[in-house]
């Protein structure tokens, strides 16, 4: 029902913009109960953060996929995942209804990506450093978390303002990555 009740809020949130969903047309629109809907995901910013940390759940996959394809060349595996986020987020319909809200409560979404996106970070940047362990990575520490840190940071700022195609900007982030992890 979870999932159900998200998705439906997903595409809502699409076709009519964030502040024109409510829990009461959300029921409508999955066929249920409010207080269904509420117990399934709480309150509306408890709506919110599901349809985010899910998102993320599919854009850490495509990451997850991409080094799973160069087990034995860490500078690749970032350029393809860089890549693949890009793309996945060019046609990722909430990320595109949050990035473009410029007005009213449609704003209420940004800091979940933005100001607020400590959750968002630490899962990306966990993500990253459980999958860099099998390279042979020729810094440590502190070093390495500030590395795993800038690739997250430039990726997740390309997500939200694409300044090339994802081809090109994946390329720029596996040169600097590269520079960078020796």
């Amino acid at each position: 029902m979870r999932e159900r009740v998200v998705d439906a809020a997903v595409r809502l949130t699409g076709e009519v913009g964030w502040s024109q969903v409510t829990m009461a047309r959300l029921a409508e629109v999955v066929g249920v109960s409010r207080q269904t809907v509420y117990n399934e995901v709480g309150t509306k910013p408890g709506l919110a953060e599901a349809m985010i940390l899910r998102e993320l759940d599919r854009f850490l996959g495509v990451v997850t996929e991409a080094f799973d394809a160069h087990p034995d060349d860490l500078v690749a595996a970032i350029r393809t995942s860089a890549e693949h986020v890009l793309e996945h987020a060019q046609g990722n319909d909430l990320l595109h209804a949050v990035v473009s809200a410029t007005h009213g409560a449609d704003t209420e979404l940004l800091p979940l990506l933005t100001t607020h996106a400590e959750s968002l970070l630490v899962a990306a940047k966990a993500v990253i450093a459980e999958r860099i362990v099998p390279y042979d990575v020729p810094i440590a520490g502190e070093h390495l978390d500030a590395a795993i840190d800038m690739v997250v940071r430039v990726v997740l700022s390309h997500v939200m303002q694409p300044s090339a195609p994802p081809a090109q900007t994946a390329e720029s982030i596996a040169w600097i990555a590269a520079r960078v992890l020796g």
